[in-house]
């Protein structure tokens, strides 16, 4: 199935001939790309192929030049982020995304600002997904390991119940085991209903919990499936066999 047959009803999320940049560097040409409510998928591509960008455009950080976006059949193009995110789109970015100089349940109770889970419900809910946060739960955030941080920037999630989340790069400098947690912790999530549009560049790892996945290349969707139907494209991607 390609992510472009679905019908929009469906979608948790919907670019729709996307164009966007910075200043007068066009970074996305005419990007299309849907999330289907309850699903997981996996954007992929090299360094440089604007993958970043497009979660940015989701989560409303940059407005696009050209096409629509929408969440939940909601067109939100001229949606502030903080708007967004009270509308239900939660945004993990590259670099964790965590307040160092306050601990991990000072970080919680922040996350559950102007949101609609209590404190005790967040804190619970992230503790059982990641029985290392409750370890160290009275730690500065600024303390913790790579993979620790990013399970509390996940843990975002927890407060908001989104209607989509975003997660830039979960595997950005964490060793292969840290890694493998964290995407069994995204299984966890999508089996619960969440829609969820995870950015990676190493594909692997995405691939076993990604119900579809698309592949970018400069600015562009290459192609977009099922992880099988899209592995050739993948492959000609990194390994340069098409220009």
């Amino acid at each position: 199935m390609s992510l472009l047959s679905a019908e929009p009803t469906t979608m948790a999320l919907e670019l729709a001939d996307v164009r966007a940049g910075y200043g007068h560097v066009e970074v996305l040409h005419g990007v299309d790309l849907r999330v289907p409510r309850g699903s997981v998928v996996a954007l992929m591509g090299p360094n440089g192929a604007g993958k970043t960008t497009l979660l940015n455009v989701a989560a409303g950080f940059v407005r696009p030049s050209a096409g629509c976006v929408h969440v939940a059949g909601v067109h939100v193009n001229d949606i502030t982020p903080h708007v967004l995110a009270k509308a239900g789109v939660c945004s993990v970015p590259e670099g964790r995304g965590t307040f160092p100089n306050l601990t991990i349940n000072e970080n919680l109770r922040v996350f559950t600002h102007a949101a609609d889970q209590t404190f005790s419900v967040v804190q619970a809910r992230a503790f059982d997904s990641f029985p290392a946060l409750a370890e160290r739960r009275d730690q500065l955030a600024g303390l913790l390991s790579g993979g620790e941080r990013q399970m509390l920037a996940m843990s975002r999630a927890f407060a908001t119940d989104p209607a989509v989340l975003l997660i830039d790069e979960i595997s950005m400098g964490l060793a292969p085991l840290v890694v493998r947690a964290l995407y069994e912790a995204v299984g966890r999530l999508a089996s619960g209903g969440m829609s969820i549009l995870v950015v990676e560049q190493f594909a692997a790892m995405a691939l076993k919990v990604a119900d579809y996945a698309a592949v970018m290349r400069l600015g562009r969707i290459e192609a977009s499936g099922t992880p099988s139907q899209i592995a050739d494209s993948l492959s000609e991607v990194y390994l340069g066999g098409r220009r």
